[in-house]
């Protein structure tokens, strides 16, 4: 899983699930706030989706 901390402190995790490659925001009280409706199958494509959401910084290993 690779994750990173946006500026309004929201978490931004990469993740690789039972269909592919998801990507899920988390606000800094906890709540899920945001999730990809899909897998894909490369990681590179599932950054892609995640930047067009709003993902401002660089998951990090």
């Amino acid at each position: 899983m690779s994750e990173c901390t946006d500026q309004r402190g929201d978490r931004w995790e990469i993740y690789e699930g039972k269909d592919g490659w998801r990507w899920r925001r988390t606000a800094r009280n906890g709540n899920i706030v945001g999730a990809s409706t899909q897998g894909y199958t490369k990681k590179t494509d599932c950054l892609a989706n995640a930047e067009r959401n709003g993902m401002t910084c660089t998951p990090k290993d």
